[in-house]
């Protein structure tokens, strides 16, 4: 009968990260951290470090012809992670320079062995061993010096019951090199600049004996230190078949016009032109929220709360009942945005969620990101229906008077149900109509109303007569045709 050997996986203390090393990094690993120049390869050692040592887990940083531990220390000690205590007896600095001058690794490996033996640590840091590297390229036997060399280091780091980390620039991860050989991890960071954004990407390209998140995934370096973003799950929950639950809108009659209201944990696409009432009717449904008790989050993309008329929803969120997301950085992923949302609806348990506007959120996300910016709106969509909230988002459409589209993205089909808004010209006046276009697994109402806006928030009002023309028929002189419904703009049914 044989017996299964479990691993124990540290937390790296770095938010994100241990979701895509597939639940922590393995204890007494041999791992190599790799990258250009100034991608956070040492930010990333060193927030780790913090994280994992103490006294009874102590931890050795060996610093290889890079920064002088000083220097280095000086703008580590800038990031909330940095513990200046831990400096007493849980972080060890040596510097190794003297021995890597030298060119030989058996130097090198001996000063290593030395310090390990005295200190005893639980947690082992080689920065920059790519210097090291360097040092053993001038021999004519150099590749064989080093492969030996790599080979003693992870039998003995191993032997000793120690975590290793390599930290290394590597330009190219296609390298015949014995040190991505023998690393047990190989966490690659990367960083471009595409016009005024820093895209930065983590890769686990290599983690033995556990499965880890493939692909790139997006990270920030901020105050904090390195943030992670992870894709969020994407399951959702099978409940057994009950009575729809209505959600209230906050807006008189339109409750009516959906059937009742919008059924919870459904996603509701509210599209119009400029100025047609979209924020508003947004702002109505958080407000309504918190009128009963119930919690919830506005994704801001184009105007901030403070900077609106609406003063309720900027108390609300002062206050705590309503948890803002307002993030104007050029250089935002997809993955960045729905953590920042799932964050706050955790924080809050919150049951609604305002995304104001898609317009906004494609004009945030850095330009690498919006090649499949549809397709990461199916994943925001799906991430917000498995949490269980009801969710409101708003799409500024042009002024187009001949046809009826619902978005510029081609997803209408993604949300449950959908508002449109429109302005029709009657008496040489602007009108504004509103209509339910669907509900799903609901009936609703199919007229074309009018409302108003005033300070009182929106007014829904009369049916507007079909005999103006305004619902497809031949336009008499006193209006302006308006609505004949047509796919939306990349030829999708609309479900």
């Amino acid at each position: 009968m044989s017996t299964k050997v479990t691993i124990n996986r540290l937390r790296t203390g770095v938010p994100g990260l241990d979701d895509i090393l597939g639940g922590g990094l393995p204890e007494f690993s041999f791992n190599l951290i790799a990258g250009q120049p100034g991608c956070g390869k040492t930010t990333l050692a060193h927030q780790m470090m913090f994280a994992l040592a103490t006294k009874e887990r102590p931890a050795l940083y060996l610093t290889v012809l890079g920064e002088p531990p000083l220097k280095m220390l000086r703008y580590q000690q800038q990031f909330d992670f940095f513990k200046s205590d831990a400096l007493d007896g849980a972080v060890r600095f040596v510097n190794l320079s003297d021995e890597t001058l030298i060119g030989d690794l058996d130097q090198v490996l001996a000063r290593i062995v030395e310090e390990v033996q005295e200190y005893n640590p639980a947690l082992v840091f080689i920065d920059s061993f790519r210097s090291v590297v360097l040092s053993s390229v001038l021999a004519a036997d150099g590749h064989n010096q080093l492969q030996q060399f790599m080979q003693q280091l992870a039998i003995l780091m191993t032997s000793w019951q120690a975590t290793t980390f390599l930290i290394g620039e590597y330009y190219a991860d296609t390298d015949a090199n014995p040190v991505f050989t023998v690393a047990d991890g190989l966490i690659w960071l990367r960083q471009s600049v595409q016009r005024n954004s820093m895209v930065r990407k983590i890769e686990i390209m290599k983690m033995r004996g556990q499965a880890t998140l493939p692909g790139l995934h997006s990270f920030r370096i901020n105050t904090t230190g390195i943030d992670v973003f992870a894709p969020v799950s994407t399951a959702t929950k099978v409940h057994a078949k009950r009575e729809i639950t209505r959600v209230k809108m906050g807006v008189p009659g339109l409750d009516a016009m959906l059937g009742g209201g919008l059924p919870a944990g459904s996603s509701l696409l509210v599209a119009g032109p400029s100025g047609s009432g979209k924020s508003m009717l947004a702002a109505a449904f958080l407000s309504e929220g918190a009128r009963r008790g119930e919690t919830g989050v506005m994704a801001a993309f184009e105007q901030h709360p403070n900077r609106t008329r609406n003063a309720h929803i900027a108390k609300l969120i002062a206050d705590g009942s309503i948890g803002l997301v307002d993030n104007r950085s050029p250089d935002l992923s997809i993955d960045e945005i729905v953590c920042m949302i799932m964050r706050e609806i955790r924080r809050l348990n919150a049951t609604r969620v305002v995304i104001d506007s898609l317009s906004g959120f494609e004009l945030c996300v850095a330009p690498t990101y919006r090649e499949d910016f549809r397709e990461s709106l199916l994943r925001l969509g799906t991430t917000l229906a498995g949490a269980g909230v009801t969710v409101l988002m708003t799409s500024e459409l042009e002024d187009r008077y001949t046809d009826l589209r619902f978005s510029p993205y081609g997803t209408a089909f993604l949300t449950d149900a959908i508002i449109v808004q429109r302005y029709i010209e009657v008496d040489s006046r602007l009108r504004r109509v509103m209509a339910v276009v669907k509900v799903r697994a609901s009936a609703h109402s199919d007229e074309l109303r009018e409302y108003t806006i005033d300070d009182g928030g929106i007014r829904i009002g009369a049916m507007m007569p079909d005999h103006e023309g305004l619902l497809g028929g031949r336009p008499t002189r006193k209006s302006r045709p308006v609505l004949s419904v047509a796919k939306d703009s990349r030829h999708e049914p609309v479900a």
